[in-house]
């Protein structure tokens, strides 16, 4: 299967980190076995990295390909411009070891000053609340902005059917949407929580 590299990409891995990804590829004993490395969830605030073997033959055909000391790490195209200029490293204690990564576009980038309301919005619900709401097993996502900077929202998962969502939308995410960005008028909730069949307490 081909592999393209059209995009360029900045990964450091450090030599410990080499020798150890190597040492796990021999153990393998599949000549050719590589890494894949990809993200879950790219850009929102509860991204993780995920790094698996990946046999000759399996990669996919818009993976980046990047030679390593000893073996490919292959990067999952989509999430190819969140791990640029990630740092993966190897770290030893009297524990044993674990692999410490840093990735400065892990989570994505906040929006410009000159960013669309909508943008901004959007941003700050997938980064400050809905982490917050998961813990409840909630979520809520952003139907619509109107031309008179309403904010329309609906719930859902755990905050379906709550009865703590008026306090949560109007104590929470109002007040703190507003203080981050002042050009927002109100914030609704669309959500039928009559329907609701998840309630959270």
């Amino acid at each position: 299967m081909s592999v393209t590299t059209e995009l360029p990409i900045n990964i450091h891995i450090t030599s410990a980190a080499n020798a150890h990804f190597k040492q796990l590829i021999d153990q393998e004993d599949v000549p050719g076995m590589g890494l894949r490395i990809f993200l879950d969830r790219p850009g929102l605030a509860n991204a993780e990295v995920g790094i698996s073997f990946c046999p000759p033959g399996e990669q996919r055909t818009q993976d980046v390909a990047l030679s390593m000391n000893g073996f490919q790490l292959f990067v999952d195209q989509k999430s190819a411009e969140y791990l640029e200029a990630a740092n993966i490293d190897y770290q030893t204690d009297k524990l044993g070891g674990q692999l410490a990564i840093t990735a400065p576009n892990l989570r994505g980038q906040a929006p410009s000053e000159d960013a669309t309301l909508l943008e901004k919005v959007n941003y700050f619900l997938e980064h400050e609340v809905n982490p917050q709401l998961a813990t409840h097993g909630g979520q809520v996502a952003l139907v619509e902005v109107t031309p008179k900077n309403e904010v329309i929202l609906q719930f859902g998962g755990g905050c379906h059917g709550c009865g703590m969502v008026s306090v949560t939308l109007r104590e929470g995410i109002e007040r703190n949407l507003k203080e981050q960005i002042p050009q927002v008028s109100a914030v609704i909730d669309m959500t039928d929580h009559s329907q609701g069949d998840n309630p959270y307490y």
